[in-house]
């Protein structure tokens, strides 16, 4: 498929899936629009970029579902100036859609195949806010904390403590947490020094969050 099939496939997702599925956020939309995803999936899934569901990618992860991704940035509720740490790059699709709004994203890879490749894929493309890292995801990256936002692309037994710590006061965390097949979305928004609310957005289905903090 060309560029401009891409692209109409891009625009019929955001319109017809995510819209219809309640994503409301116009920066959130216009950012799944920009982003292309062919570029971040397997030569021979390419032609299947564009439908609603996770597809495999190396080291036996997956790039999420289009809707997963739209949900979760969405509810970080991102301002333009907002700087952004993301646990589990994977291929490096949802750092790309958070860099089209925030500005600057960080992001921390486990496996080191796809953290250089996603590095690799993200500079081509332009990307020139993200910052990838090799390493746990579950200490977060203190160095350059506190983030207005923090994601995270697996899920873990419970929110890791020292993620929660490195939230600026009125920032937010979302990750999913519980075993597989009994898992949560949650978003927890830190409002002071030690205060901090928990929100339950609804049921999902990640790879585990493998690291100090996690499983």
């Amino acid at each position: 498929m060309d560029e401009t099939t891409f692209s109409q496939q891009r625009h019929w997702l955001v319109d017809r899936e995510l819209r219809n599925r309640g994503i409301r956020d116009e920066r959130v939309l216009e950012a799944m629009k920009s982003v292309p995803r062919e570029k971040f999936v397997t030569e021979d899934l390419k032609d299947r970029a564009y439908e609603n569901r996770p597809l495999p990618i190396a080291s036996e992860q997956t790039i999420s579902q289009p809707l997963i991704v739209a949900i979760m940035t969405e509810a970080l509720e991102l301002t333009p100036a907002a700087r952004v740490l993301e646990i589990g790059t994977g291929s490096g699709y949802a750092a790309a859609v958070l860099a089209e709004i925030a500005q600057e994203v960080f992001t921390i890879e486990r496996h080191p195949g796809l953290a250089e490749s996603s590095a690799s894929l993200l500079s081509e493309l332009g990307y020139r806010n993200v910052h990838v890292k090799q390493g746990d995801g579950t200490l977060g990256w203190p160095e350059e904390s506190p983030f207005d936002g923090i994601v995270v692309t697996a899920a873990g037994p419970k929110i890791p403590a020292t993620l929660k710590s490195q939230l600026k006061i009125g920032g937010r965390l979302v990750i999913p947490v519980g075993e597989s097949g009994d898992q949560n979305l949650v978003r927890t928004t830190r409002h002071g020094p030690e205060e901090y609310e928990t929100e339950d957005l609804g049921p999902v289905r990640f790879v585990p969050l493998i690291g100090e903090e996690g499983w």
